[in-house]
């Protein structure tokens, strides 16, 4: 049996007794500041130095054997357990609930001696129409559900439709909300609408937590995506995210060291914590430890918790399933397998 070592990496909390806030509602959240222009102003990013560091991560930092493992673990418990699908159903989501509660199978957490552990995805986003699903095929779990928002993926819908579907997915029981900013605020420098913009999103999400998807290929440059990322974290937003999932170009490293770097301006300036959630194109297990070694190595092993970092994911699951039964068993399973993720 390939018992893993006692790693603070794969300690996940239990959920807590019911008088605990709900999932997404604690009081741990970034307030926001005042828009100040100057500072985002005077971002400057260096592409080429930007994309060195990215493509050295993966080359200088990897982890094997047992401690692989203990990584991919608490890789499970960092994602966002999505489905964002035209064909979605009911069935779909409650199907998805069902591998969030228990993503990996019984005898291998067995042989991996984690059994004992209470193992299970960060959330479930869905759309807003299948929320009051989710909430009841997730009820007891500790398992809070994020719903997209505000016209996604294009973010263009009338303003009181993109606000009051903020309400509604509130109402519904969505713990977390991901909003789509307005790209063109970016593109043509309005840094004053775009701020507007996210703190009314962050009103109307009341207690559940705000996530500010940028978009960031269309963005056009990192050094939009980093003022892009300032002024979502000055107007109150508790996650900033890559992408929908949606665009030609989603999560990439160099995109993703843009923006963790200003998590931490912004938290060495104002010591305000955000979090941060890469989404799409994010598949292998692989991508995954790269992931987790960029937010370690630029932020630190606290990030490397659910509240603070995230991954958008729905295939990756599966990987990392095969990968796990492959360290226990030195084989790798077929893919029919394992089931929906």
């Amino acid at each position: 049996m390939a018992t893993l070592p006692h790693n603070r990496l794969i300690a996940v909390p239990a959920s807590g007794p019911a008088d605990e806030p709900e999932p997404g509602h604690d009081e741990h959240r970034n307030p926001g500041t005042a828009l100040d222009l100057d500072w985002v102003e005077a971002v400057r990013v260096n592409r080429s130095a930007v994309e060195r560091r990215a493509a050295s991560l993966p080359a200088r930092r990897t982890v094997k054997k047992q401690w692989q493992a203990a990584w991919l673990l608490r890789a499970i418990t960092l994602m966002d357990l999505t489905t964002l699908a035209g064909d979605d159903t009911p069935g779909n989501v409650r199907r998805l609930c069902a591998k969030a509660r228990q993503p990996v199978r019984p005898e291998i957490l067995e042989g991996l001696g984690v059994s004992h552990l209470p193992i299970h995805t960060g959330a479930v986003c869905v759309y807003h129409s299948l929320v009051p699903t989710a909430v009841e095929a997730l009820y007891g779990s500790g398992i809070p559900v994020a719903a997209v928002s505000t016209g996604f993926p294009a973010g263009l819908s009338p303003w009181e439709q993109r606000v009051e579907e903020i309400h509604a997915s509130v109402e519904a029981g969505a713990a977390e909300i991901d909003i789509v900013i307005t790209r063109a605020h970016v593109l043509t420098g309005n840094w004053q609408a775009l701020y507007d913009e996210v703190r009314a999103f962050r009103q109307a999400c009341g207690p559940a937590h705000l996530k500010t998807i940028l978009a960031t290929g269309e963005l056009a440059t990192l050094r939009n995506v980093h003022k892009a990322s300032l002024v979502c974290m000055m107007a109150g937003a508790d996650f900033i995210k890559t992408s929908t999932g949606k665009e030609a170009e989603n999560a990439t490293l160099p995109v993703g060291l843009t923006m963790v770097r200003a998590i931490r301006e912004y938290r060495e300036r104002t010591g305000h914590v955000v979090g941060f959630k890469p989404a799409g194109g994010i598949k292998t297990a692989k991508q995954s430890l790269d992931w987790m070694l960029m937010m370690k190595e630029e932020l630190g092993t606290d990030y490397l918790r659910p509240n603070l970092f995230r991954f958008g994911a729905s295939s990756l699951l599966n990987d990392i399933e095969r990968q796990l039964e492959h360290h226990l068993t030195g084989r790798y399973s077929a893919a029919f397998r394992h089931p929906m993720a």
